[in-house]
C-alpha cells in the first residue's frame, strides 16, 4: 500500500463524528458565512495562541494581505522577507505595489538570518547595495515592514528580529502559516509581532477541509481595521452598505470553521504525536543525513520534517520506488523567481538559501504516521545513500 505524505484520511476516521456534528448544525441553521461556528473558532484560536484577537479569514493568503493593507503598504515602501518561502509571502508585499527585500536564512533553522536583516535595513537606509544585496530601484525605496517566516513548523528569531526592527521602525509580520502551534519558550506561533497570520490549508498542522486563514494580534485599533477590511472595508454603522475603505472579500465560511472547531480540540495531541514522529526519524537518520536542527527553548509543529543532503535526487529516486512520496520545499528561492526578475537579483545574491534549495528534501509527516513507516521510510532513505 502507498504510503501517503500527509494521511488526511485517517485524521478524518478519528474525528468524523464531531466533525459531522458541527457540519450539520451549519446546515441546520443556514448561516453559511460568518456563522457563530466562526466566532466561536476565534474566540478559542486566540486563546490557543494567547493574543487579545484573532480575526478568520479566507486563506492564509489573505491573512497575510489583511495587515499589509491596514498598515497602508504601498509603492515606494520596501518590505524585507526571507528568500525561501512560499510564494504568497512575497507575492502580497507585490499586490500592493511595494517591493520585496530579499534576506538570507540560518543555515540551521533556514528562518531569516536577523543580521542579514540588519545588514538589508542598513543598506536600504544607506542606499548602498554593497552592504547587502537590493532589489532595482532601491533608491527611492522606504524600509516599513518586515515579514519573517516560521518554516517547517519552527519558529523565527523573534527576539532578535524584533531588536532589528524596533532599532529601525518596522513593522513587523509574522507568517506563520506552517508553525500554528510551534512555539518559543512557551510563548506560541503567531504572537509575535505587530500581528501574526496562519493558513489553515489542509496540508498544515491545523487544516480546514478547504481554505482558510487567521490573523492573530494584540492591537485594539488593527483588529478594528482588520474587521472592516475583511469584508470590503465596511462601515462600523448600521448599514453595511457604508464603505469606508478599499478591501477584500475575505471571509472565513462557516462550514470550515464546523471542520476546525473539532480539529482544534484534537490539536495538542497531534502536535505531540508530530512531535514523536519526528523525534523518531531524526534517531533513525542524523549519523547519514543532516536533520532538522531545533534550537533550545523552541517547539516546532513539524509542518514537515526536512531532510539536508548532497545525494538528494538519489533519494527522491529511490523512494519513488519504493511507493514513498517526498517533496521539496523550496526549489527556486523567491530573489531567483520569474516573477521577480525585474528587480535584479541573481544568483549568488543570497547564497545560503541557494545552497538549501539545492539539497533539501521532506519526508511523509502527520500526526498519525505509524512507528514501522517511519522506520521503513528511514531504511529507505539510508538504502539510497549506501
Amino acid at each position: 500500500m502507498a504510503i501517503p505524505f500527509i494521511d488526511l484520511k485517517a485524521q478524518f476516521a478519528r474525528l468524523e463524528p464531531a466533525i459531522r456534528r458541527r457540519m450539520d448544525a451549519v446546515l441546520a441553521h443556514g448561516q453559511y458565512i460568518m456563522g457563530p461556528e466562526v466566532r466561536e473558532l476565534e474566540e478559542k484560536l486566540a486563546a490557543f495562541a494567547g493574543t487579545r484577537f484573532c480575526l478568520s479569514c479566507s486563506s492564509g493568503t489573505d491573512a497575510l494581505l489583511l495587515p499589509l493593507l491596514a498598515w497602508d503598504i504601498k509603492p515606494g515602501d520596501a518590505v524585507l522577507t526571507t528568500a525561501f518561502t512560499f510564494y504568497a509571502t512575497a507575492e502580497v508585499i507585490a499586490l500592493l505595489g511595494a517591493t520585496p527585500v530579499f534576506v538570507d536564512i540560518d543555515p540551521k533553522t533556514f528562518n531569516m538570518d536577523p543580521a542579514g536583516l540588519e545588514r538589508a535595513v542598513e543598506a536600504l537606509e544607506k542606499k548602498d547595495p554593497s552592504i547587502h544585496p537590493l532589489p532595482a530601484g532601491y533608491e527611492k525605496l522606504t524600509p516599513r515592514a518586515v515579514i519573517p517566516v516560521d518554516l517547517f513548523g519552527l519558529c523565527a528569531d523573534y527576539a532578535a528580529i524584533a531588536a532589528v526592527a524596533e532599532k529601525h521602525g518596522l513593522l513587523v509580520l509574522e507568517d506563520g502559516a506552517q508553525a500554528f502551534g510551534g512555539s518559543i519558550e512557551g510563548r506560541r506561533a503567531c504572537s509575535y509581532g505587530h500581528a501574526g497570520a496562519t493558513s489553515f490549508f489542509p496540508a498544515k498542522p491545523l487544516g480546514a477541509y478547504g481554505d482558510g486563514g487567521a490573523v492573530f494580534t494584540d492591537d485594539e485599533e488593527l483588529y478594528a481595521r482588520l474587521v472592516s477590511l475583511r469584508v470590503h472595508g465596511q462601515g462600523t454603522g448600521d448599514n453595511k452598505y457604508e464603505n469606508v475603505a478599499v478591501g477584500i472579500n475575505g471571509r472565513l465560511d462557516s462550514l470550515q470553521a464546523a471542520v476546525l472547531l473539532p480539529k482544534l480540540e484534537a490539536f495538542p495531541l497531534e502536535l505531540e504525536l508530530r512531535q514523536a514522529a519526528a523525534e523518531r526519524y531524526t534517531e533513525l537518520l542524523s549519523d547519514v543525513v543532516r536533520t532538522p536542527h531545533v534550537p533550545a527553548g523552541y517547539f516546532s509543529a513539524w509542518a514537515q520534517y526536512t531532510l539536508r543532503t548532497e545525494k538528494r535526487e538519489a533519494v527522491i529516486a529511490h523512494l519513488r520506488e519504493q511507493g514513498i512520496p517526498t517533496m521539496v520545499y523550496y526549489r527556486i528561492p523567491m530573489h531567483l523567481q520569474p516573477v521577480f526578475n525585474h528587480l535584479g537579483y541573481k544568483t549568488g545574491d543570497l547564497p545560503v538559501c541557494e545552497a538549501a534549495s539545492h539539497d533539501v528534501v521532506s519526508l511523509p509527516m502527520h500526526p498519525y504516521i505509524e512507528e514501522p513507516v517511519v522506520r521503513q521510510i528511514a531504511d529507505a532513505v539510508r538504502a539510497s545513500l549506501a
